[in-house]
Formats: structure tokens, sequence, C-alpha cells
């Protein structure tokens, strides 16, 4: 069996990844993307974040959904290197408010990572969550008058400031003056029924159309995990819940 070397322009530095997960994903990008299915997903979700990939140019780009993502190449054998590697990297990229995208300058990005899915992976040690108690459904989402439920604050584990942060500027700079925020447990008096769901305090009315407001609802899931359920509220439909982002 052939070994793949590669060579870090820092050599030495704490920055290095993993070297078998580096040529683990450099193999799994050898295969077209017509070909790759469920277990090639699974193989490169488990190595990418901890793989040396390098930094683009330009460093930054824009999406087409608007938002900005790190552009990382993987890497080619015996390239001298800057690493860059996702895991360690995670305050920064958080800190900054961006996504990532593997290898954004091929016709079709090999993979892009929301804003959420990287916070997902900093929160709970992967990028993607299937077992939660979020509603897995809410689009036709109802509070029933003799409903009993339970609302407080997110916390840090669902919520953390720094996403706090670039939610609340996000909204704000969509024309939400006062954006706020409730968690709501629904059906929790049984652990096999039991749900949950973050509320904000937007309509349609705090948008000029519900064109406008849908694309507001669709970016903010952006910003979160995909698991996470997000529903609008009048924030006078619910009493003493809603509190400042």
């Amino acid at each position: 069996m052939s070994t793949l070397h590669f060579f870090d322009a820092n050599k030495g530095g704490n920055d290095f990844g993993d070297l078998e997960k580096t040529i683990t994903i450099n193999k799994l990008m050898e295969t077209p993307l017509e070909e790759r299915d469920a277990q090639w997903i699974a193989d490169f979700l488990q190595h990418i974040d901890e793989a040396n990939l390098k930094v683009g140019e330009p460093e930054v780009i824009m999406s087409q959904d608007g938002f900005p993502y790190f552009n990382l190449k993987t890497i080619q054998e015996d390239e001298n290197f800057h690493a860059f590697v996702i895991k360690g990297k995670l305050p920064t990229i958080m800190s900054n408010g961006f996504g990532v995208a593997i290898n954004a300058h091929k016709p079709q990005p090999d993979w892009i990572f929301t804003f959420g899915d990287l916070l997902n992976l900093q929160l709970n040690g992967e990028f993607y969550t299937d077992e939660h108690l979020f509603s897995r459904n809410n689009s036709n989402f109802a509070i029933g008058k003799d409903e009993e439920i339970l609302v407080g604050q997110p916390s840090e584990a669902i919520l953390p400031a720094y996403v706090r942060q670039q939610i609340r500027e996000f909204l704000q700079y969509s024309g939400v003056k006062m954006p706020k925020i409730m968690l709501i447990a629904r059906n929790y008096k049984d652990e096999s029924t039991v749900s949950q769901d973050l509320v904000f305090n937007l309509t349609p009315k705090n948008f000029a159309n519900e064109k406008d407001y849908q694309q507001a609802m669709n970016s903010l899931s952006w910003f979160l995990p995909r698991h996470y359920s997000i529903v609008g509220m009048d924030e006078t439909a619910v009493n003493s819940g809603f509190e400042l982002i």
C-alpha cells in the first residue's frame, strides 16, 4: 500500500491536524459525486473536522444564500500548506459568524457547513444530531387554549451568548428593532412525548410581506443546528416568556 506524504508549512506548530484523517479525506475526494452514498457521507463527517485543510483564495466567500463561508480546500500530496483544522478553529469561525465551504472552487463544492452545523459540532461533538427533544414538525404550530406549557430561556447549551449576538445583529439588520426569544416545552409531563421549540417574536407584520417574513425565518435556520425547530409568534400570545435576545 502506498503512503501519502503531506508537508506542513508550519511544521511543529500546534495547529497540525490528524494525518490519518487527512489521508482518509483525500481518498474520499476521489469518489465521484454521483457515487457518494450514505457510507461515504458517514466517513466524510467522521473525519473532516480533524483533517488538515488549507485556506483558499479568497479566504472568505459569499454563497448564493447570502452568507459568508471560510473557503477551505483539501490538501494535495507533497504540497506545502498552512494547516487549517476545523475543530481547532471553531472559536474563530463562530466569532466571525461564518460557515465553511469545502472545495468551493469545483463546479460543485464537496460540502457546505452552515454556521448552525458548526455550532452543533461545538455543542454536541457532531455536525448533525438525530436524537433530540425539538419538535420534528412545527409547520402547523399552535398552542391550545387549555394546553399546559413551560416557558423559559434557552440555556447556554442550546444557545450560547455568541450565537445570540449573531442572531440579534441579523434580526436588527432585518428591521426587527427589539428581537426576543423564548423556549417552549410541550407535553412536558410525559417523557415519551415532550418536545420543545425556539420561539421568536416574529410575525409577518414585522416585515413588508409574507415572503420577507419566510425568508427571515429561513435565514434564522442558518444560524442554528438543523434539528432545532423555530417558530414565530406575537409576543403577546404567551405571558412572561419572551426576553431580549
